[in-house]
């Protein structure tokens, strides 16, 4: 569970209307190339997940376009030598609060830490203008002390001093906000209803899965988009 039940103020949205696409090619983000992953992955495999949700406070978009369906959306990061499991464009116009897309229980109602693990410009280019930051974020059982995955959160804006490499983050903590960067090959946005947040998820052990939906699909601060710490047998796997 999420439980989002901490107290929290809703950052106010620019709300443009525009045309739009939403695309970060993985020939222009960092981290584009992994090893494959086995199915079986080293170390012990988690008996516990976790719920995965929009990495964006307040009313979101699942796919707005229908160019970036889990099921054939570009992967461009890895974690622990492995390129990540799946990926979303949840989207928002340009002034969201940007937020930890991870629970703060397990399913056994075990607490989750979550702490930031990564912090760079998203773009190869390095040029914040060409893309925001990638924030990656790290969530752990704290019962157990097993990490069980990672989420990276690419396209942040605004991104506060304190999200910092070994920063802890709550499920309310303002990662930045979603943001209009330059339109480039890393970030093809034509208007702010193109405004978006990429989100990566990896499982440490096997693999995670998302939860099957439509393009154009509203999300609210407690709808489940994937799970972590689950036993899938390959990436881009619906739950």
């Amino acid at each position: 569970m999420r439980i989002r039940n901490v107290m929290h103020a809703t950052i106010g949205l620019l709300l443009v209307p525009a045309l739009a696409l939403g695309l970060s090619p993985a020939a222009q983000a960092q981290d584009a190339q992994a090893t494959p992953r086995p199915a079986e992955a080293a170390g012990t495999l988690s008996t516990d997940t976790i719920s995965v949700y929009p990495p964006v406070q307040g009313p979101s978009t699942w796919d707005r376009f229908g160019l970036s369906h889990p099921s054939g959306h570009h992967r461009v990061f890895s974690n622990w030598g492995y390129l990540n499991d799946w990926s979303v464009d949840i989207y928002q116009n340009p002034g969201a609060a940007v937020v930890s897309p991870f629970g703060s229980r397990t399913a056994a109602g075990h607490p989750v830490t979550v702490r930031v693990v990564t912090v760079v410009p998203g773009c190869a280019t390095g040029n914040l203008e060409d893309g925001g930051w990638r924030i990656g974020l790290e969530a752990t059982n704290a019962a157990t002390g097993a990490v069980i995955a990672r989420a990276d959160v690419m396209h942040v804006d605004n991104k506060p001093a304190a999200i910092a490499v070994g920063a802890t983050v709550g499920p309310w903590t303002h990662l930045g906000t979603t943001g209009r960067f330059r339109y480039s090959s890393c970030y093809q946005v034509n208007g702010d209803s193109g405004a978006h947040i990429h989100l990566e998820v990896i499982n440490r052990t096997r693999y995670s899965c998302y939860i099957a939906r439509g393009s154009n699909a509203q999300l609210g601060d407690e709808t489940v988009i994937g799970r972590v710490g689950t036993q899938n047998t390959g990436p881009v796997q619906a739950c």
